[in-house]
């Protein structure tokens, strides 16, 4: 899609098409409620930075990939049509095939509460039915406003049904990962990749003292990141699913990305929206399936001996 092509989906002030020094394009949303950054490369949200918080909701590493083939570390990459390894163990990528290749804008409108809200889409092609043997057709909506609204919809548009798994591998920005916790897991069985995939049940809200990487299931209600270094909460809300992966790399698995600084696993928290392990989607033939996360920043306040108020 070129830059003409692409201009009817420009509004004017408010979302405008940008080239960049590495060859991709972005899309920049500037409204009355945030600024946003979405890579047309990957459809992967970069930056969302409400007008009236002191910081971007998202971690972006400073030594990120912007090459085609190659995904972005950080902002919130989409896994599709798997989360994880290839199922088939057939030596496909892991994550999928969409978060590393180019995608069509398709919509884009200014919405009546002063949100902003752009499509982007791709279908299958020969190349795709290569890599994964469907018929389809994947958008993400994304609404930039008061909270950051994403919608990754799946269509099968073939004759017969298929099975995914998926996420959207959210990179938040935290101050300092010792200062942070996730709620809304407490009592959760989660499935640990580190340990073989042992089942195990969270104790308390999640904190970060090593190299976390788990599949938590049965989840329900939102999930909350609460950041006292930054002085916020992160609220999680979703819906088509029953799952969330928390990961941080830690030191030695940061050292050895090249992609990611070595101190950057203390800026940073995955907590991933999610349809994995045990939790696969069917797609009937015509029928579509919707997997949603909705984000909030809101201010937390510490009370004076530095705890947070409403735990401990």
């Amino acid at each position: 899609m070129n830059s003409g092509q692409l201009s009817e989906f420009e509004i004017e002030d408010e979302l405008r098409f940008v080239e960049t020094e590495h060859g991709f394009r972005n899309i920049e949303i500037d409204n009355t409620r945030a600024h946003a950054t979405i890579s047309t490369y990957s459809a992967q949200v970069l930056s969302y930075w409400p007008i009236r918080q002191p910081e971007d909701l998202l971690f972006i590493s400073d030594q990120a990939y912007y090459e085609a083939g190659k995904a972005i570390k950080g902002g919130i990459p989409v896994c599709w049509p798997w989360f994880g390894p290839d199922p088939d163990g057939r030596g496909r990528p892991a994550h999928g095939f969409v978060r590393n290749r180019q995608w069509e804008v398709s919509g884009s409108e200014s919405l009546p509460d002063g949100s902003t809200r752009v499509v982007l889409g791709l279908s299958d092609t020969e190349e795709t039915r290569k890599i994964w043997p469907h018929p389809f057709r994947l958008d993400i909506e994304i609404t930039v406003g008061d909270s950051l609204r994403v919608a990754i919809i799946t269509a099968n548009t073939g004759d017969e049904s298929f099975t995914i798994s998926q996420a959207l591998h959210t990179y938040f920005r935290v101050g300092d990962i010792g200062k942070a916790r996730v709620l809304g897991l407490e009592d959760t069985e989660y499935l640990d990749k580190l340990a073989d995939f042992a089942r195990k049940t969270q104790s308390g809200p999640v904190t970060v003292e090593g190299e976390v990487d788990r599949i938590y299931t049965g989840v329900s209600g939102d999930l909350e990141i609460q950041d006292g270094s930054l002085g916020r909460r992160v609220r999680i809300s979703s819906e088509g699913c029953s799952t969330a992966v928390v990961w941080n790399p830690w030191i030695d698995v940061a050292a050895s990305m090249g992609d990611l600084g070595n101190e950057d696993y203390r800026k940073m928290i995955c907590v991933e929206t999610a349809n994995a392990g045990p939790e696969t989607i069917k797609v009937a033939a015509g029928s579509e399936y919707r997997l949603v996360a909705e984000y909030t920043i809101e201010n937390l306040q510490a009370n004076p001996a530095g705890s947070y108020p409403d735990g401990p």
